[in-house]
């Protein structure tokens, strides 16, 4: 196995310690909620109850939760036969699980039948980073926004993630959220309202846009802020829904900026940066696009804020690659390509 430069293995014990993640209180403790307020909700989990934050919600509604054990795809199953007696059933587990390991049961069972069931893939992304590659999730944007039916939602703090979880209760069909392990510093105040489909734009910017999505929305922010200081002209999109992608947000900034450039904690092939391709390609608009996130590699392995280091996923890393990438777009013209 790779390990991330710099990390002595000694260090791994004493950096798991560190996993306990308050931000995913907001997960048990909404949907706690949406059933005090009378919603149908169910909620079930595989054998990870205190590292999602769900054993809230077992505190406050135990008849309406379910612990399946080490059983994922088994708890995808049962969460369609669930939501077809006219449940919301919300089931949850590290996304490397939820979206690869038990793919077949999300597009066989749930999205090919249209029920109505939350899929919530937690720790995505390189957030268990020295549990090493088969806990990371950098594939799971590719794999369910290719799956029909499917919505695909990544809110990017604590705020925005009781926001959408609030905003899928009734919403028809199912619905893949992902999320971080609860560390994600502070993007919007408590009781913040989020459209499912609708960006959320952050300013606008003639030179460069940053498309983020979960994660990435705060470096994109920090890095936004470095860059309009030093006279750049920048804004920034929270791509929180990534299916179905606001293609309108996307085509006003590709029609304002020279520049966009998508950042997210997943491969650069088939997850927000080939989405956002797809749409100006076949708008035929004449805009540069440079998509950042890990390079189609298994991601190595280390604490998550090293690992964001290394693959310049913090402020500074996305910062440092939009500089790279703004003078790279000033050596071209639409339609003529110089590099």
């Amino acid at each position: 196995m790779s390990v991330a430069p710099g990390l002595q293995p000694e260090s791994w014990h004493l950096l798991s310690l560190l996993e306990q993640a308050p931000g995913l209180q907001a997960l048990g403790d909404t949907l706690a909620d949406l059933a005090d307020e009378g919603h149908p909700v169910v909620v079930g989990t595989a054998d990870l109850k205190y590292s999602n934050g769900l054993v809230r919600f077992q505190e406050r509604h135990p008849d309406k939760y379910l612990q399946f054990g080490i059983s994922e795809q088994h708890m995808v199953s049962t969460a369609a036969g669930l939501a077809t007696t006219g449940l919301r059933p919300y089931v949850a587990t590290f996304a490397s699980f939820m979206a690869l390991l038990a793919c077949e049961q999300i597009r066989t069972d749930v999205a090919y039948t249209r029920q109505p069931v939350r899929l919530i893939g937690h720790h995505a992304g390189i957030t268990l980073g020295f549990y090493g590659t088969s806990h990371h999730a950098t594939e799971d944007l590719a794999v369910t926004r290719s799956i029909a039916g499917l919505t695909v939602v990544a809110p990017a703090d604590t705020a925005a993630l009781a926001a959408v979880l609030r905003a899928s209760v009734d919403l028809p069909g199912p619905v893949y959220f992902r999320i971080g392990r609860g560390r994600d510093p502070d993007v919007y105040p408590a009781g913040t309202t989020l459209e499912i489909g609708k960006a959320v734009e952050h300013g606008t910017g003639s030179d460069l846009t940053l498309i983020a999505t979960g994660s990435m929305v705060h470096p994109a922010l920090g890095a936004a802020a470095a860059l309009t200081a030093d006279g750049y002209d920048v804004g920034v999109l929270d791509m929180h829904t990534v299916k179905p992608l606001d293609e309108e947000a996307v085509l006003r900034a590709a029609r304002r900026s020279r520049l966009l450039m998508t950042v997210e904690e997943h491969n650069v092939l088939g997850g927000l940066g080939g989405a956002v391709a797809e749409v100006i390609s076949e708008h035929g608009i004449p805009v540069r696009l440079h998509r950042h996130g890990i390079r189609d590699e298994y991601s190595l392995i280390g604490p998550p804020t090293h690992l964001y280091g290394h693959y310049r996923l913090n402020a500074a890393g996305v910062e440092a690659e939009a500089r790279e990438a703004l003078r790279t777009a000033s050596r071209w013209t639409p339609g003529v390509d110089r590099v």
